[in-house]
């Protein structure tokens, strides 16, 4: 995306800038005063996923929101840094630098990978986060030959260059993004589909988000999993057509200190679909923890 042509357009603009945290060149929303939130996103997703959400929360906490390499406004570096373990460090790089110590971290689908690993092995006791809430998690690999052929897939378009340019071509950017969207189980606004579909038309989105898919791998965080002591709140919609819910439920029973709420009717971008019922999750976390805080 554009940052000269696109941003003036692009919800909560007034709250971006642009941050330099090597390698990359970040695309930061940050408005509020309070507790801090982090929200990271999925693939393929932008800032924008969490519009409604932070619109509310930004009354009574400091919403901090960022897009991933690649993604949306944030330039990947030369590097093409794009796998979870990367990622991770990247995010928690940037969280240095800017001093943001977040009491909770909102997270979707991929981004709930990011979340996990950047509590358990990048912030401190004292900076971790009271929880994590991930919304339809995206906890494990594809099976059997997909899971190998994906990813081998992914990387030979995103470093081929006319890959984005086809994945772009053509106006009927809208159209793509319904079926896109549809295929997830999910009904969104219409402003939020506009949205994608912005970013559908955009190459360096696109190759950002095949850069994502062809490093992505779960292999080595079945161990975060399994060992995790960050509390997190999975809250999965039954309609997700992206990441079966079912597979979410059982790597929930393994998950030490988790929980698991199921929605009816919502699919892989419930956060979208019902932001109000996510910000009221939100908040009920929140006074739970204080109230059960022996801290003065």
């Amino acid at each position: 995306m554009d940052w000269q042509r696109d941003l003036p357009t692009w919800p909560h603009n007034a709250w971006s800038r642009r941050v330099v945290c090597a390698p990359h060149r970040w695309h930061v929303q940050e408005h509020g005063k309070g507790p801090t939130l982090l929200f990271l996103h999925g693939a393929g997703a932008s800032t924008h996923s969490w519009n409604a959400m932070m619109t509310e929360l930004s009354r009574d906490h400091h919403v901090v929101a960022i897009d991933l390499p690649g993604h949306g406004f944030t330039t990947l570096g030369a590097s093409n840094r794009s796998g979870l373990t990367q990622m991770t460090e990247d995010v928690a790089a940037l969280c240095k630098q800017e001093g943001w110590q977040p009491q909770k971290v909102i997270a979707h689908s991929a981004g709930a990978a990011i979340a996990l690993q950047l509590c358990e092995h990048h912030l401190t006791l004292d900076t971790r986060p009271q929880s994590v809430l991930a919304i339809n998690p995206a906890f494990t690999d594809f099976d059997g030959l997909a899971g190998v052929l994906f990813p081998l897939i992914a990387k030979s378009l995103a470093v081929n260059p006319l890959t984005p340019w086809l994945f772009t071509l053509g106006p009927d950017a809208m159209s793509r993004a319904k079926r896109l969207i549809a295929s997830t189980g999910s009904t969104i606004p219409a402003e939020q589909l506009s949205l994608y579909a912005r970013l559908l038309k955009d190459r360096k989105h696109v190759q950002g988000a095949l850069f994502m898919m062809a490093q992505w791998s779960l292999r080595g965080f079945k161990t975060t999993l399994s060992q995790s002591q960050t509390p997190m709140e999975i809250v999965v919609g039954l309609n997700d057509q992206a990441v079966p819910p079912d597979r979410t439920a059982e790597v929930q029973k393994s998950l030490p200190n988790s929980t698991l709420t199921e929605l009816p009717n919502l699919g892989h971008l419930a956060h979208e679909e019902a932001p109000e019922l996510f910000v009221s999750l939100v908040r009920s976390a929140i006074e739970d923890s204080r109230q059960s805080d022996p801290r003065p």
